[in-house]
């Protein structure tokens, strides 16, 4: 099925929207009428540059208070369509939007409303053009889309039909199973948006926060279904109102809307994209740094041991149980301090992994590697962090594990970690949404909820996406701008082990600094949940936090920061299935208090 998007969905001019969508594999467009007032291009000149990119221009839009007006006020409104269907056909456009009255003179009267419409009509079809009249969630009269068809059914003129607006229909609350009633050949277009299901008004709520397909609360694949059912044969197009989208970079914005729409059509059976393939473990999180020494000696205070290195490059492989830590100094390595840059996921079939990211439109990256080196398939995620496709043990795909050599002195193994637990990625701000939908898409992975964190200096977001028995868990989160003398926000590796009061005094016996807690929170802690006063003192003497759920309990504690990465040991009881986000504030809090070392 054919894919567009709304020139509105988009930052920068309209040429830079025009190339954006022709880039990212888009077959044509919505013009927003005001990207076209302000570009310096005439219509003639627009029509070439879609061509030139592959582009259609499938709706010109909007048309604003039409119908259901007073006889002069109706005059003036035919006078100013004729002008836009003259435009229109220097533009090359045949359909236009016309967006049901908000007008202060319309009235409550369908018949006016549907002779006027078939009046609009017959000019249009002068000029060979469509009306497809859609019904605005916030209308004066008309604000269901069963209500706009009933008019357009009452009119009874070829170049008369409806637009469907997913974001219109399911803010409020309608049941789109009677999008089936409708004669597909009168659905002239259809309108995709999602949202966060949020209590406001709905003007606001569709000017500022639609996003793509998958990255909001509503069914929209439940309604393009009930479209197909009704015959629809037109694009499948996203019109979306969003104030990050419209401040990012037109080209990923781009990219990310057209995965959004392979996603979905995959999700209603109309394109069959290679199946996901599930990673069903962490390999290894990989750290750059320019200085290895002081990541080196929280590892080592840790328990972790320096037990291999790569064979043709400066990347040292830490390990303690299944936990593995690639410590990277080539000249890759970013000099802005220490992050973390790559993530090594462990896959039933690399090869179909790496497949499947390509077809949703994932960054390839070109590996350099020696004779010798295990093929391993990589993409980039939304943030840049390298995801690699691999497999520690097997016979029909090389290890990566076999391009190290082990190292000539390895301190006797640690105790107490056994595994990485999850990992925190801070995203850029205006990916959040797109990072979520492509750790979900690309890589099969479930999403939770979305969480609200109180920072000291804003509000942070976060949302976990893991695999079916959590042996993968990656924390996306983003919030407030760092401080200049942050570098920024903070990333970080969780660590689990059986008792952390254990894991942590070998840390802090063996050199390691700890992240105090401010006394405060004990003393609410203590109010909440009862303990012995002996455990309380433990907690209070090292920093651990804790939390409880319906399936279990969660007790965790962090080193301190170097450059942007610190660690967390954590612990988990029964099934507990969250992060600790209710100790998040005090965690946040006490980093912001001490500054970063090394």
């Amino acid at each position: 099925m054919r894919t567009s998007i709304a020139t509105v969905s988009l930052s920068g001019s309209l040429t830079e929207k025009l190339t954006a969508a022709s880039r990212a594999g888009f077959d044509g467009v919505e013009i927003f009428e005001n990207d076209l007032l302000a570009s310096p291009l005439t219509p003639e000149e627009i029509r070439a540059r879609c061509a030139d990119l592959g582009l259609t221009i499938d709706l010109y839009q909007p048309m604003r208070d039409i119908e259901a007006v007073p006889s002069d006020e109706f005059d003036r409104n035919l006078r100013r369509a004729e002008h836009k269907f003259r435009l229109m056909r220097r533009l090359g456009a045949d359909t236009v939007l016309v967006c049901s009255s908000v007008s202060p003179l319309a009235v409550d009267d369908d018949a006016l409303a549907a002779r006027q419409l078939r009046r609009l009509a017959e000019l249009a079809q002068d000029f060979g053009i469509r009306v497809a009249y859609e019904a605005l969630a916030w209308g004066r009269h008309v604000s269901t889309y069963d209500h706009a068809w009933s008019i357009v059914e009452q009119a009874g003129h070829p170049a008369l039909g409806t637009c469907l607006d997913s974001f219109h229909i399911l803010a409020r609350g309608s049941d789109p199973k009677g999008i089936e009633d409708i004669p597909g050949e009168k659905i002239f277009f259809l309108q995709l948006a999602d949202a966060p299901l949020m209590a406001m008004d709905v003007l606001q709520w569709s000017r500022h926060y639609r996003c793509f397909p998958g990255q909001g609360g509503f069914d929209i694949a439940g309604l393009v279904g009930h479209v197909i059912r009704a015959g629809y044969q037109g694009p499948l197009s996203l019109e979306v109102f969003n104030d990050v989208f419209r401040q990012a970079e037109a080209g990923p914005t781009a990219v990310d809307a057209r995965r959004s729409l392979l996603v979905l059509q995959e999700a209603v059976g109309l394109a069959e994209p290679p199946a996901p393939v599930v990673p069903s473990g962490i390999a290894f999180a990989e750290l750059v740094t320019p200085d290895a020494e002081p990541v080196s000696a929280v590892l080592e205070a840790l328990g972790f041991t320096r037990t291999a290195r790569h064979r043709g490059k400066p990347v040292d492989l830490w390990q303690q149980g299944e936990a593995r830590v690639l410590l990277n100094t080539g000249p890759a390595a970013r000099r802005d301090g220490t992050s973390l840059a790559a993530i090594g996921l462990e896959s039933p079939d690399p090869a179909g992994a790496a497949r499947r990211a390509e077809a949703l439109l994932a960054p390839v990256l070109p590996r350099r590697r020696a004779p010798e080196d295990a093929p391993l398939d990589a993409v980039a995620a939304p943030d840049g962090t390298e995801l690699f496709f691999c497999v520690t043990e097997g016979d029909e795909h090389p290890s990566w594990t076999s391009d190290f050599e082990p190292a000539e002195r390895q301190s006797p193994p640690g105790e107490g970690v056994h595994h990485i637990d999850h990992l925190a990625l801070t995203q850029p701000w205006h990916q959040f949404d797109e990072a979520a939908l492509f750790h979900r898409s690309v890589l099969g992975l479930g999403a939770q909820e979305s969480v609200d964190v109180a920072d000291p200096y804003g509000l942070l977001r976060s949302r976990a996406v893991t695999n079916a028995d959590g042996s993968v868990r990656i924390a996306l989160g983003v919030g407030p701008a760092p401080t200049a003398d942050e570098g920024g926000r903070a990333q970080h590796i969780a660590l689990a082990t059986d008792d952390v009061v254990t894991a942590a005094r070998r840390f802090r016996a063996a050199g390691g600094r700890l992240l105090p807690m401010p006394p405060n929170y004990y003393d609410d802690l203590a109010a909440r949940y009862e303990f012995t006063d002996d455990e309380l003192a433990t907690y209070r003497e090292l920093g651990i936090l804790y939390d409880r759920d319906a399936g279990g309990e969660f007790r965790h504690c962090y080193t301190e920061t170097v450059d942007r990465v610190f660690f967390e040991l954590v612990q988990r009881d029964g099934d507990y299935r969250g992060y600790g986000a209710q100790n998040a504030p005090v965690r946040l809090a006490a980093q912001h208090a001490r500054r970063p070392v090394g």
